[in-house]
């Protein structure tokens, strides 16, 4: 089965960045040379020169179809006695030219990733997202079923590119005792390592209704320990409008 794809022809930049990965603890590449691939349109991905890869590429026979990239060859990561299978990705014979010579390295089969010398998550950092995050004096105020959970005039609202505004709140202005913390943490390249919460009313509870960056990466630090409510769970409402 070919892999999805989005409906934009696949974009290939060069990055200015020193890009590495491990498997292992053990170096997997150490590139100047990396490439931004649009795979689709929300994010990029990184490719990488195969003269960069330190770790052995060993043949699978498997291959896998992209409708854009054409027939994808895979790869098993060995180095120093780790192993990953079908973790990498060659298009030699791809449509797109600016794939040749290039390797695709699944990005949860290597741990960590690192941009110069810092840690990125979850994927590529697009450098045409912009995150801003700016204290707002507007009502906000966070619904359930008729209850009020947080309410709050000194918030701060995450502008992020092609995402819906977001609205963090102090937790002093929020409702910390209908709260229960969950097990789900999730990761961002721009903000960072998120926990989350479940909403519990008394007949009713919400999972994962709230989330908060204890420890955000330092572009996000004016979101550190304030919660945001999902406003596809609960009821936003922004100086009177419920949002979208």
């Amino acid at each position: 089965m070919a892999e999805p794809d989005g409906t934009d022809a696949v974009r290939v930049e060069r990055s200015p960045k020193r890009l590495r990965a491990f498997l292992g603890g053990q170096l997997v590449f150490d590139t100047l040379q990396a490439r931004l691939v649009w795979e689709v349109s929300y994010y990029p991905h990184y490719y990488v020169p195969r003269g960069d890869v330190r770790a052995k590429l060993v043949p699978t026979g498997h291959h896998r179809p992209s409708r854009q990239r054409g027939k994808g060859v895979l790869w098993t990561v060995e180095v120093d006695g780790h192993r990953a299978a079908h973790a990498a990705a060659t298009f030699d014979d791809s449509p797109v030219r600016d794939l040749h010579g290039l390797v695709r390295f699944k990005w949860d089969a290597l741990d960590p990733w690192f941009e110069e010398d810092e840690e990125v998550y979850t994927h590529a950092r697009n450098p045409y997202t912009r995150v801003d995050i700016l204290p707002s004096s507007r009502h906000i105020a966070i619904e359930c079923r008729s209850v009020a959970v947080a309410e709050t005039t000194r918030g701060h609202v995450l502008f992020e590119t092609g995402l819906p505004s977001r609205f963090y709140l102090p937790k002093l202005d929020a409702r910390m005792d209908l709260l229960e913390p969950t097990d789900t943490v999730t990761h961002c390249p721009y903000k960072g390592r998120a926990t989350y919460w479940t909403l519990a009313l008394d007949d009713w509870e919400v999972k994962d209704a709230a989330w908060s960056y204890r420890y955000p990466l330092p572009e996000c630090t004016r979101i550190a320990g304030l919660v945001c409510f999902d406003s596809r769970k609960v009821d936003v409402v922004v100086d009177g409008i419920r949002q979208e």
